[in-house]
């Protein structure tokens, strides 16, 4: 316990040392040249808080500190790193908070980069898949938004075409929070609460993307192709075998001015060698474990505009964005996110309001058993508004 208090009381102050900066600076702060041996850091991030109105809860409705980002980068000559950490409160003043990324990366040459460490996992379209600052289904999925310990070779095949191929030998670990597997940014699979459940670790992952940038005859417009495959290896804790995951997925983008739509669709194959329970695993994010169905296909589609005023004082982004969870298990439910939001920006601040419907959804009015078998069937409702300072 007061480990977690030390972190979290180090990681406050970093975010008002960082805010106090950022106010002098109009922005992130900077120190040293990027084009240098010694190099540059910057530290950025943002404060949030927030109001919720749910369907199904009355206990909601109150404004108050929602998370906080730290994230430093580091650029020079041959080196580069970054480091992120996020703090969120759940009842009391960051009672969760997990580190996100934490790398060093070293320059071959203009077109090629290698990094190790804690880091985005190369699968789908991008660390994010939607416009969405609640997060997609398929994040609590562990799909999307994924970060894991490894090495990356990150290569500019041309000025089209970019190859990504990565080795990850776990995952990246738990931090400060309640619950006894659970404090991780990232869904992982984790260790059970309850004694009778699958342990499943998993470890020695195989990651590989390409994305294609494709010619297009309409001026302004860009279109890209790509695809992506995740294999590990699954240790099962309980049996003491070792099964796999099989997973892919192939995404598409389109650009047309301020038009942004970002297309991605694939599978989810889990072997976790466990006889008593083969169609499920527990997995475990924000603090929360639960289940997840072994065999099911998912589906991600996001689109929204960017208006700039033209005097840039200010953006304004309305956005939408389906993720579905489709589980090939008979009598499983299938899991749905749908959100319509919209976020304005006006120099260091930011507002925005999502309305987010969730079926079978693990924290929409979720249970354990949300991502696996399902729950009542229903679609549940949130309103969430989000309130930022950005420094």
């Amino acid at each position: 316990m007061y480990q977690s208090k030390k972190y979290n009381t180090l990681f406050l102050s970093i975010c008002l040392t960082a805010l106090c900066s950022s106010q002098v600076f109009a922005g992130a702060l900077s120190i040293g040249d990027a084009n240098s041996d010694l190099g540059e850091l910057t530290v950025s991030g943002w404060l949030r808080a927030n109001i919720q109105d749910k369907d199904y809860s009355d206990n909601d409705r109150k404004f108050k500190f929602d998370a906080a980002k730290i994230d430093v980068t580091y650029d020079a000559n041959r080196f580069f790193g970054n480091f992120e950490y996020r703090c969120y409160q759940f009842d009391t003043l960051c009672d969760f908070s997990a580190l996100v990324n934490a790398n060093l990366g070293y320059k071959l040459n203009a077109d090629h980069r290698l990094v190790l460490g804690i880091q985005d996992v190369p699968f789908g379209p991008g660390r994010g898949w939607s416009s969405i600052w609640y997060g997609g289904i398929l994040v609590n999925a562990g799909l999307e938004d994924v970060h894991n310990f490894g090495l990356n070779l990150k290569s500019n095949i041309s000025d089209t075409t970019k190859l990504d191929l990565a080795y990850f030998t776990r995952d990246a670990g738990n931090y400060v929070g309640k619950s006894l597997d659970a404090s991780r940014y990232t869904a992982n699979f984790v260790q059970p609460e309850n004694a009778g459940d699958g342990y499943l670790k998993e470890k020695n992952m195989f990651v590989g993307r390409l994305d294609q940038q494709l010619p297009t005859i309409i001026q302004d417009l860009r279109l890209s192709l790509g695809g992506s495959y995740w294999y590990s290896e699954l240790e099962n804790k309980i049996y003491d075998r070792t099964g796999h995951r099989k997973s892919w997925a192939i995404f598409s983008r389109a650009n047309y001015k301020g038009f942004n739509l970002i297309l991605t669709g694939g599978k989810n194959k889990i072997s976790n060698k466990d006889p008593l329970y083969p169609n499920y695993s527990v997995i475990g994010s924000f603090d929360s474990s639960y289940y997840i169905a072994n065999d099911a296909d998912f589906y991600t589609l996001d689109l929204n505009y960017a208006y700039k005023a033209p005097d840039d004082k200010f953006t304004l982004t309305p956005y939408a964005t389906h993720t579905a969870y489709k589980k090939n298990i008979d009598q499983y439910k299938d899991s749905t996110r749908n959100v319509l939001g919209a976020q304005l920006d006006v120099k260091q601040f930011s507002v925005a309001a999502e309305y987010i419907m969730g079926k079978n959804d693990v924290f929409i009015n979720g249970s354990t058993h949300s991502l696996a078998s399902g729950d009542d069937n229903k679609t549940h409702k949130m309103l969430n508004l989000l309130f930022f300072y950005n420094f």
